[in-house]
This record gives structure tokens, sequence and C-alpha cells, in this order.
């Protein structure tokens, strides 16, 4: 049986913000892993690779709006700062 991952522990010393900013960066993050583990089943963030973090920007918020994707880029350099990367997203 295995665990869920943890994405506030994992995100946990790297959250800025106040409460509500908190809690929207732990729910896109979420997300972001949710649809990384649908499609490529990588499990954890320390599986994943720069294209499918990318594969995320381009594809699966293709339709959502510029402010949208905007706040999910926000997330995603805390991501890669979590994850000790050099990550750089247009």
């Amino acid at each position: 049986m295995s665990k869920s991952f943890d994405m506030e522990l994992f995100l946990t010393g790297v959250l800025p913000g106040s409460q509500a900013t908190r809690k929207r960066h732990l729910r896109q993050a979420a997300i972001i892993h949710a649809a990384i583990a649908a499609r490529w089943q990588r499990e954890t963030p320390w599986a994943w690779q720069r294209k499918h973090v990318a594969w995320f920007l381009d594809h699966h918020l293709d339709r959502r709006s510029e402010a949208t994707r905007s706040y999910y880029r926000l997330t995603i350099r805390l991501l890669v700062r979590r994850l000790e990367k050099s990550w750089v997203f247009k």
C-alpha cells in the first residue's frame, strides 16, 4: 500500500506570503502533481524532469487565461526552487 505524496510537507520551506497565498500554491501544486502523475506516472516531484513541467504549462493550461497561467508559473517556480533545479520556463 502506497501513501499519497504530501505536497504541503514538500513545499513547507519555500512557501511565502499570507495564508490565502499559501493555500493557493498548495492547491495548484496538487493539481500539477496530479496531472503529471496521471500523464507520466511520476508519483513524486523528485522523479519529474523539465519536460514534464513544460508539458503541464504548454498543454494542460493551454485553454486557461494568461492570468491563470501566470499564477501557475509562480507555483512552478516554488516547486523548482524546492527541487533545487535551474529550470527556466517562458
